[in-house]
């Protein structure tokens, strides 16, 4: 069977994102009946239905929804393949560093000096995304190095240096009883009637069960707090963001939180080399004291 061909892939990908193939057509420039030609022939030589085709519409079949992933994957792998050659290409260019906006703020405000200040470690330029976009940056090239915080982000895949070990904060808002404790467990939080934990969204993009709101963005969830509307418990360094109307108390049951500095596998960026090492310069002061709160 001859190897898939991008356009091939990115033709599915719009497919199986809109599930209409009209839809998919108008987004991808074409007219429908090449499109139908085309998956038609990709399940050919695949062998296998990609699709359930009725009068109420198109659905994906098991087959497809694998396809769907190692598709995403494929199509990621050969855009950042382009932008890391033509970044490799202006040995001027800064190195993109992704962060979440408000996570590891002193953390990255050190790294940020040392990098400005050593030779060989090249200028640094900080991409802000918000909660789980990490990933998907360094794996389609926006970003040549990214901070995220185990257990939470997504590293599968990826090399990484452990940077520093941290415990969590509850944010509360400021009129509620729960802020005027000097410290909570996980069980003071977890059932509040009148205050839902927030809930993030897992990796896989889908949220938990529960009465609070589903959040995504930083400042979505900073105004709900401050409205009495929910809490959260988030790592200790990302309260630099926290409102005057937040209070920050910290839950010595919750798990630890560790900031890694994380790099597309097998890299051979001498700038990238060049960051990591100041990173971990920093972090191995970090992780030899107590785990902060």
């Amino acid at each position: 069977m001859d190897d898939l061909e991008t356009r091939e892939l990115r033709y599915f990908v719009a497919v199986a994102e809109e599930l209409h193939f009209g839809r998919a057509a108008d987004r991808l420039g074409i007219a429908q009946p090449p499109l139908s030609r085309a998956i038609r022939q990709l399940e050919h030589r695949l062998g296998v239905r990609l699709f359930d085709r009725d009068r109420r519409g198109v659905a994906l079949t098991e087959a497809g929804r694998a396809l769907l992933r190692e598709a995403r994957a494929a199509l990621d792998a050969v855009a950042a393949a382009a932008r890391r050659t033509r970044r490799a290409g202006n040995p001027e260019r800064p190195l993109v560093l992704a962060t979440k906006a408000g996570a590891s703020h002193e953390l990255l405000s050190r790294l940020l000096d040392v990098c400005a200040g050593e030779p060989g470690v090249p200028p640094v330029e900080v991409l802000l995304c918000e909660v789980g976009e990490q990933a998907g940056l360094l794996r389609d090239g926006h970003a040549d190095v990214a901070l995220m915080h185990r257990p939470f982000d997504d590293l599968a895949g990826f090399d990484t240096e452990n940077l520093c070990v941290e415990g969590q904060v509850a944010i509360l808002p400021a009129k509620h009883p729960l802020a005027s404790r000097e410290r909570l467990t996980l069980a003071d939080v977890r059932d509040v009637p009148d205050l839902p934990i927030a809930r993030w969204p897992r990796l896989d993009g889908t949220y938990p069960d529960g009465p609070g709101p589903e959040v995504h963005t930083q400042s979505k969830l900073a105004q709900l707090v401050a409205l009495g509307r929910t809490l959260l418990v988030i790592p200790a360094s990302s309260r630099a963001w926290q409102w005057p109307e937040h209070v920050a108390v910290p839950v010595v049951d919750a798990p630890d939180v560790t900031t890694v500095i994380a790099w597309p596998p097998h890299s051979r960026s001498a700038a990238v080399a060049a960051v990591v090492r100041a990173a971990a310069g920093i972090g191995d002061a970090e992780l030899s004291s107590p785990a902060a709160i």
